[in-house]
Protein backbone atom coordinates (compact mmCIF):
# COMPACT_ATOMS: atom_id res chain seq x y z
CA UNK A 1 0.00 0.00 0.00
CA UNK A 2 1.41 3.36 -0.99
CA UNK A 3 1.96 5.99 1.68
CA UNK A 4 1.24 9.52 0.57
CA UNK A 5 2.93 12.62 1.97
CA UNK A 6 1.51 16.06 1.28
CA UNK A 7 4.13 18.73 0.67
CA UNK A 8 2.63 22.23 0.86
CA UNK A 9 4.70 25.33 0.17
CA UNK A 10 4.42 29.04 -0.49
CA UNK A 11 6.98 30.55 -2.84
CA UNK A 12 7.33 34.05 -4.22
CA UNK A 13 10.71 33.74 -5.94
CA UNK A 14 10.62 29.98 -6.74
CA UNK A 15 13.37 28.93 -4.29
CA UNK A 16 10.99 27.35 -1.78
CA UNK A 17 9.21 25.65 -4.67
CA UNK A 18 12.50 24.31 -6.08
CA UNK A 19 13.48 23.01 -2.62
CA UNK A 20 10.07 21.30 -2.39
CA UNK A 21 10.58 19.67 -5.77
CA UNK A 22 14.00 18.41 -4.66
CA UNK A 23 12.54 17.05 -1.40
CA UNK A 24 9.76 15.29 -3.32
CA UNK A 25 12.21 13.81 -5.83
CA UNK A 26 14.53 12.62 -3.05
CA UNK A 27 11.75 10.87 -1.11
CA UNK A 28 10.01 9.50 -4.21
CA UNK A 29 13.33 7.89 -5.27
CA UNK A 30 13.66 5.99 -1.98
CA UNK A 31 13.17 2.22 -2.10
CA UNK A 32 9.83 2.39 -0.31
CA UNK A 33 6.29 2.77 -1.50
CA UNK A 34 6.08 6.48 -0.67
CA UNK A 35 4.62 9.20 -2.89
CA UNK A 36 5.06 12.92 -2.19
CA UNK A 37 2.33 15.13 -3.65
CA UNK A 38 3.30 18.79 -4.16
CA UNK A 39 0.83 21.60 -3.44
CA UNK A 40 1.52 25.29 -4.02
CA UNK A 41 -0.73 27.07 -1.53
CA UNK A 42 -1.10 29.98 -3.96
CA UNK A 43 -3.43 27.74 -6.01
CA UNK A 44 -4.18 24.65 -3.90
CA UNK A 45 -6.53 24.91 -0.93
CA UNK A 46 -4.77 24.26 2.37
CA UNK A 47 -7.82 22.24 3.41
CA UNK A 48 -6.19 19.42 1.38
CA UNK A 49 -3.80 19.00 4.32
CA UNK A 50 -6.58 17.09 6.08
CA UNK A 51 -6.21 14.27 3.52
CA UNK A 52 -2.67 13.39 4.66
CA UNK A 53 -1.27 11.72 7.78
CA UNK A 54 2.22 12.97 6.88
CA UNK A 55 2.95 16.56 5.90
CA UNK A 56 5.96 18.58 4.84
CA UNK A 57 5.44 22.35 4.92
CA UNK A 58 7.77 24.84 3.23
CA UNK A 59 7.96 28.55 4.00
CA UNK A 60 10.46 31.31 3.27
CA UNK A 61 11.12 34.16 5.67
CA UNK A 62 10.74 37.60 4.11
CA UNK A 63 12.52 40.77 5.12
CA UNK A 64 12.41 41.34 8.85
CA UNK A 65 10.99 37.98 9.93
CA UNK A 66 7.78 38.18 7.91
CA UNK A 67 5.61 35.41 6.49
CA UNK A 68 5.59 34.81 2.75
CA UNK A 69 2.40 36.34 1.29
CA UNK A 70 0.63 33.07 0.39
CA UNK A 71 1.15 31.72 3.91
CA UNK A 72 0.09 35.06 5.34
CA UNK A 73 -3.17 35.02 3.38
CA UNK A 74 -3.97 31.48 4.62
CA UNK A 75 -2.60 31.90 8.15
CA UNK A 76 -5.95 32.09 9.98
CA UNK A 77 -7.36 29.23 7.85
CA UNK A 78 -4.73 26.92 9.35
CA UNK A 79 -6.71 27.13 12.59
CA UNK A 80 -9.47 25.05 10.98
CA UNK A 81 -7.15 22.10 10.31
CA UNK A 82 -6.88 19.35 12.89
CA UNK A 83 -3.22 18.37 13.04
CA UNK A 84 -3.60 16.06 16.05
CA UNK A 85 -3.31 12.87 13.97
CA UNK A 86 -0.52 14.13 11.71
CA UNK A 87 3.25 13.94 11.66
CA UNK A 88 4.66 17.16 10.25
CA UNK A 89 8.11 18.29 9.10
CA UNK A 90 8.87 21.89 8.12
CA UNK A 91 11.55 23.48 5.98
CA UNK A 92 12.34 27.11 5.39
CA UNK A 93 14.44 29.41 3.30
CA UNK A 94 16.11 32.52 4.61
CA UNK A 95 19.09 34.84 4.27
CA UNK A 96 21.40 34.59 7.29
CA UNK A 97 23.76 37.34 6.10
CA UNK A 98 21.22 39.91 4.89
CA UNK A 99 18.77 39.35 7.77
CA UNK A 100 20.80 37.82 10.62
CA UNK A 101 18.39 38.96 13.35
CA UNK A 102 15.37 37.28 11.71
CA UNK A 103 16.91 34.21 10.08
CA UNK A 104 14.22 31.57 9.48
CA UNK A 105 11.66 33.33 11.72
CA UNK A 106 8.71 32.28 9.51
CA UNK A 107 9.84 28.66 9.86
CA UNK A 108 9.51 29.01 13.62
CA UNK A 109 6.10 30.67 13.35
CA UNK A 110 4.74 27.89 11.12
CA UNK A 111 6.19 25.16 13.35
CA UNK A 112 4.60 26.73 16.44
CA UNK A 113 1.23 27.18 14.72
CA UNK A 114 1.05 23.52 13.69
CA UNK A 115 2.45 22.19 16.98
CA UNK A 116 -0.04 24.25 18.99
CA UNK A 117 -2.81 22.61 16.96
CA UNK A 118 -1.66 19.14 17.93
CA UNK A 119 0.76 18.22 15.15
CA UNK A 120 3.55 15.77 15.98
CA UNK A 121 6.58 17.67 14.76
CA UNK A 122 9.66 15.95 13.32
CA UNK A 123 12.72 17.02 11.39
CA UNK A 124 14.71 19.25 13.76
CA UNK A 125 17.95 20.33 12.11
CA UNK A 126 21.36 21.26 13.65
CA UNK A 127 22.17 24.97 13.64
CA UNK A 128 25.91 24.40 13.25
CA UNK A 129 27.47 25.94 10.15
CA UNK A 130 25.18 28.96 10.04
CA UNK A 131 26.03 32.55 10.95
CA UNK A 132 23.09 34.53 12.31
CA UNK A 133 22.25 36.64 15.35
CA UNK A 134 18.77 35.41 16.23
CA UNK A 135 15.98 33.16 15.01
CA UNK A 136 12.45 32.33 16.07
CA UNK A 137 13.02 28.88 14.51
CA UNK A 138 15.35 27.55 17.20
CA UNK A 139 14.44 24.74 19.56
CA UNK A 140 14.22 25.72 23.25
CA UNK A 141 17.82 24.60 23.88
CA UNK A 142 18.88 26.72 20.85
CA UNK A 143 21.06 23.90 19.42
CA UNK A 144 18.77 23.10 16.50
CA UNK A 145 16.30 24.61 14.10
CA UNK A 146 12.76 23.25 14.34
CA UNK A 147 13.08 22.12 10.71
CA UNK A 148 15.42 22.19 7.73
CA UNK A 149 16.98 25.64 7.36
CA UNK A 150 18.14 26.46 3.84
CA UNK A 151 19.95 29.58 2.67
CA UNK A 152 20.14 29.57 -1.12
CA UNK A 153 21.39 33.15 -1.00
CA UNK A 154 24.64 32.34 0.84
CA UNK A 155 24.97 28.54 1.02
CA UNK A 156 23.42 27.19 -2.18
CA UNK A 157 26.18 24.56 -2.37
CA UNK A 158 24.80 23.00 0.83
CA UNK A 159 21.15 22.83 -0.28
CA UNK A 160 21.27 19.46 -2.06
CA UNK A 161 23.32 17.60 0.57
CA UNK A 162 21.15 19.07 3.36
CA UNK A 163 17.97 18.00 1.57
CA UNK A 164 19.30 14.48 1.00
CA UNK A 165 20.25 14.09 4.67
CA UNK A 166 17.04 15.66 5.97
CA UNK A 167 14.81 13.48 3.76
CA UNK A 168 16.44 10.33 5.16
CA UNK A 169 15.94 11.74 8.66
CA UNK A 170 12.26 12.65 8.32
CA UNK A 171 11.34 9.35 6.67
CA UNK A 172 12.86 7.59 9.72
CA UNK A 173 11.04 10.00 12.07
CA UNK A 174 7.78 9.42 10.15
CA UNK A 175 8.47 5.68 10.73
CA UNK A 176 8.26 5.06 6.97
CA UNK A 177 11.58 3.22 6.70
CA UNK A 178 12.50 2.40 3.11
Amino acid sequence: MQCKIGLFYGSSTCYTEMAGEKIAACINAMPADIQVNLHNIASAPISLMAEYSYLILGIPTWDYGELQEDWESHWDSLDAIDFSDKKVAVYGLGDQIGYPEWFQDALGYLWAKVKNQGGTMVGAWPNEGYEFDNSQALTPDRTQFVGLALDDENQIDLTDPYIDRWCQQIIREFNLHP
